[in-house]
Parts: structure tokens; sequence; C-alpha cells
């Protein structure tokens, strides 16, 4: 007995359709997947096999041999070693004692942490909030522990900490800045559209061409504001051999370049404020400080935890400034850990830079998470009450 079939089953030809029509109908479905392939193929090609391939450098001492590269694995050897070994004073520094003040500084951050925690599981944090809440404390807890060994003890602190100088200290300084110039770019001053594009000129500058310049410029003896050194009486005065003059002249040249960044984001969002809600408020004699906090604050305050989340992951990555500027120095005191990864690798110990690099990882998984859960989405909690 003949059976129909069905011409809609799978590897049947649709009835009423050529080969060639149902070829096309088949890509026509498929088409997001490839679409998409291309991409998902490079990021496999170039990210995904060369991350795999850099834990097995970090798990591993590397020598170079005529025939190519010997691996040994010394699994965390690499690690341990930046943390007790021969590398701990140039990734965490020197520690040698806490002062009193490294005490006093060392036990008030511990209560702080406490308080802290007691109040999250007061307020009903989940398990799940409470487990990431002791990663983030215990992550505060080992640089409050450095920095009362070194900055408060007197002793010359590592990488890691010169790393989280650069990210805290300089993004406040640039947010600051570039959301006070936005702030005046907002208002109906003349000129305005000449200053905003002036303000974002430094940021189509390569990183290479701001630390020359910036070197160039802060030269003492050539550069041109040596006129203004010698009128002040620093003609013989090196900031380059002045662990803090270098470290703030680091940042100086990093904020000249991503202040632009923050000024025309944060632009954008002062002028999507509504100008009837700042209007009634004057009409209701609202001063200026009072409309910015109580109205324009709230108004923009996603787009400005958002630009400083996405400042603060580039500024863990800075390299190219205290490469070209200091070259890391006066000793290691410029030095971050992209940088420090880098010398080791031009080293030819690749299995130290590779660990340098995975403890960066780590260092600003942990910051930009809790920075993200604590701050940004408070505050976002705030704005929509």
């Amino acid at each position: 007995m003949s059976h129909v079939r069905d011409a809609n089953q799978p590897g049947e030809t649709p009835a009423g359709l050529t080969p060639q029509q149902s070829w096309a109908e088949w890509i026509d479905r498929h088409s997001r997947t490839f679409f998409i392939a291309p991409a998902v193929s490079l990021i496999l090609i170039f990210a995904i096999f060369p991350t795999f391939y850099s834990i097995v450098f970090a798990l591993s001492r590397v020598k170079f041999s005529p025939t190519g590269l010997k691996f040994r694995f010394v699994w965390f050897d690499n690690f341990t070693s930046e943390f007790t070994g021969s590398e701990q004073d140039h990734f965490l520094g020197r520690l040698e004692g806490m002062s009193i003040f490294g005490w006093l500084f060392f036990v008030a951050m511990i209560g702080a942490v406490l308080w802290w925690l007691y109040r999250s599981k007061q307020n009903g944090s989940s398990w799940i909030g409470m487990i990431g809440r002791l990663i983030s404390a215990s992550m505060a807890l080992f640089v409050a522990y450095l920095l009362s060994n070194t900055l408060f003890s007197g002793h010359q602190w590592g990488t890691l900490l010169t790393t989280l100088f650069y990210v805290i200290v300089g993004c406040t300084l640039q947010f600051i800045i570039g959301t006070g110039l936005a702030f005046l770019c907002s208002q109906p001053i003349s000129g305005k559209n000449f200053f905003r594009v002036l303000f974002f000129i430094p940021l189509m500058i390569t990183p290479l061409g701001v630390g020359y310049a910036f070197k160039m410029v802060l030269d003492i003896t050539k550069g041109p504001l040596q006129p203004l050194w010698d009128a002040i009486g620093w003609q013989n005065w090196a900031w380059s051999t002045d662990a803090w003059a270098a470290r703030w002249f680091v940042i100086v040249g990093d904020s000249w370049q991503w202040i632009p960044f923050i000024f025309i984001i944060m632009l954008a969002a002062l002028e999507n404020v509504p100008r009837d809600h700042v209007e009634a408020a004057q009409v209701d004699g609202a001063s200026s400080i009072q409309i910015f906090r109580e109205i324009t604050w709230p108004q923009i305050v996603p787009v400005a935890v958002t630009v400083i989340l996405i400042r603060m992951i580039e500024a863990f990555k800075i390299v190219d400034l205290p490469n070209i500027m200091t070259s890391g120095g006066p000793g290691i005191a410029t030095e971050s850990m992209t940088l420090h990864s880098y010398f080791v690798w031009r080293a030819n110990d690749m299995g130290s830079s590779a660990a340098v690099a995975y403890l960066l990882l780590i260092l600003s998984v942990v910051v930009c998470s809790s920075f993200f859960n604590y701050v940004v989405l408070g505050q976002l909690r705030k704005a929509h009450k």
C-alpha cells in the first residue's frame, strides 16, 4: 500500500519549490547564524585560544631553545613568588613592619569593613550577596594591609598600589574636572561650541604622542616651561627623580588625555536634562547648588557611574605614559602592573609575566565588580526612588 509523503518533512523539498528555491529558503532561515559566524570565529581564534594558552604560560617555567619553547609546569609558583618570593618587594612593596600610624589605619579599616558586613547582613543581603561582599572585604583589607605597611610606615610600595593610585586618584580627578567642564559648556554662555571642540582634541592624540609631549613640556632645562621653573627656583629640581612628583605628573598627562572622554559623555547627559524641571526650580527660588543636587544629578547619575566604570577599566591598563615619561622610575615608583608585566616579558620570563597579567585581571575584576554592585546599582536605586 502506497503512502503519501509530507513535503515539509526534514530532507524533503517543499511542494511547488525547485531545489534552488529550497536551498535559498534554507539559507534565509539560517542567515543569523551565517552573519554571526565570522565574529564568533575571530573571537575563538584571537581571544579565547590566547587566553587559555596564556594560562599555560602562567603555570609554567618557559625556556627558549633552538627547537622552540620548552614548558616545565610549576603550577602556582609564579604567583606565589609575587607575594612571598623574590618579587614581593616589586609587586607588593617593602613589608618591613607597621608604624603606629599604619596600625591605627589598619585597625580603623578592619572596623569599617566589619561594620559594613554587619549592616549588609542586617539589611537582608542574600547568601550569594554576602559571598560577594566577603570577597570585596578581603580585597579591601589586603589593600589596607599593604598601605599600612608601606605608605603609612614610610616604606616603598609596589606596582599593585601604584596601579590602584592611578585608577582611584586619576579617575576621581578626571571625573571631577570633566564633569565641571561639561557643566560649564552646558550653560548659555558665548563661545561654548568653540570650547567643546577644543576640549575634545586631546582624546584624538595617541597615548604615545601624549607621553612624549608631556616629557618634552616638563623638561626642566629645555622645555617650554623652563622660564617658569627658573622663576620659582626649581631650575635644579628634577621631577623624574622624585617618586611622588613623577606619579602626579603621570596622572596629569593621563588626565589631559582622558578628561575629554568624560567631558563629552557628561555634556551629552547634561544637555538631556529636561529644561522645564530646571526652570520650574529657578522660579521657586532654588539656588544653582540645590538645582544640581536635587534635579540635575539624579538625572545624570546613571551616565556618571557608567562612565566612571568604563574609565576605571581602561585605567587598569595604563602602560604608555609611565613607560615613556619615566620608564617606570625612579626605581619602580611609577611602574604599573601592566608595565611590570611588560618588563618581565622583555626579560624573557614569560611565566612570571603571564602571572602578573592574571593578577591584574583578578584585581580589576574585583574592584570594578565591587564598584558596580555597591556604587553603580546603589546610585541607580536612589535615582529611581
